[in-house]
Formats: structure tokens, sequence, C-alpha cells
């Protein structure tokens, strides 16, 4: 329990370091795990009972070889990209937004140094140094978070092509 307490002291500690942008940040990243979590749950739990579903009803079929019956294989696999790539785009586009998050984090940290070297003058480092460290921190924030979302939305998008392209196998095209 003391661990958690100093682990959010910590986060606090941070937060308060660099500004009130890294919640926007966390915010974000949160969103984007949460949705990177529940593609590799939907990949590997839920589309290979439904890839089973779609090749049993195609083994099902009398009729596989004529225009209307490819029309079908083509909507089945249509439809099974879709369910396959569902929430990518909102996850990349996260993934970009967590950088630009963290630079409106520096734009602002650098509106607080001249502020400050306004009103106080340009004598003061401590006042100028916490500035800039406002205006950095939420940068590198940001970065590492579009950094870990991106290998992982990586690797997810080509798990999906992957898993497309043995649907696409599995269902025999005569």
């Amino acid at each position: 329990m003391l661990y958690l307490i100093g682990l959010w002291e910590s986060v606090r500690d941070f937060i308060a370091t660099g500004g009130d942008v890294l919640y926007f940040v966390a915010a974000a990243l949160f969103l984007m795990w949460v949705l990177m979590v529940e593609r590799y749950w939907y990949l590997t739990s839920v589309f290979p009972s439904v890839k089973k579903k779609i090749i049993a009803d195609w083994d099902a079929r009398t009729d596989t070889t004529s225009w209307y019956a490819h029309r079908i294989r083509d909507t089945w696999i249509s439809q099974a990209s879709d369910s396959l790539n569902a929430r990518m785009l909102i996850i990349r586009t996260l993934v970009a937004m967590c950088p630009l998050i963290g630079l409106l984090g520096t734009v602002t940290g650098m509106i607080g140094v001249f502020e400050s070297m306004a009103t106080q003058g340009t004598g003061n480092p401590r006042i100028m140094a916490a500035g800039i460290s406002m205006a950095t921190i939420p940068t590198m924030a940001g970065m590492v978070a579009a950094l870990s979302g991106l290998f992982f939305s990586s690797r997810l998008e080509a798990k999906a092509k992957m898993m497309k392209e043995t649907l696409i196998d599995s269902l025999p095209h005569h």
C-alpha cells in the first residue's frame, strides 16, 4: 500500500512539474491503450471463431463457383476485414496526437517562461528553469506515449492483415 502511495505522489509531482497538459497526454494514452487491448483481445479471442464460422458457411454452400457465390465470398471477406480493422484509425490518430498534445504543453510552458521574464526580468534563473522544465516534460511525455503506441499498433495492424490473408486463403476461389 505504501508503494502505491509513493507511486501516486511521484506521478503527482511529475504532473506538477510538467503542467496540466500532462492530464491530456495521460487521457489520450489511456484511451489508446484501452483500444489496443480491446483489438488484441478481438484478434486473439473473438476473430478465430468468426473465421471458423465463415469457413464453415462457405464449405456448407453447394454453389461456390458462380458469380453470385464469389460476390458472397467477397462480402464475407470484406465484413471480416472491417471487423479486423475496427478502431485502428482511432488508435493511429491517438498515436499521432500524443506528440502534438505534448507540443501544446511546450508552447504553454514557454509562454509561462516569457511571462515570468516579462514580470520579473531575466535575473532569476530558478523561475526560468521551472518554466523550461514545464515546457520540455510534456513534449517528452507525448513522445514516449506515441512511441509506446506506435510499436503495439503496428503489430496489431500486421496481425490483422495476416489474419485477413489466412481467411482469404481458407476460402477457395474456384
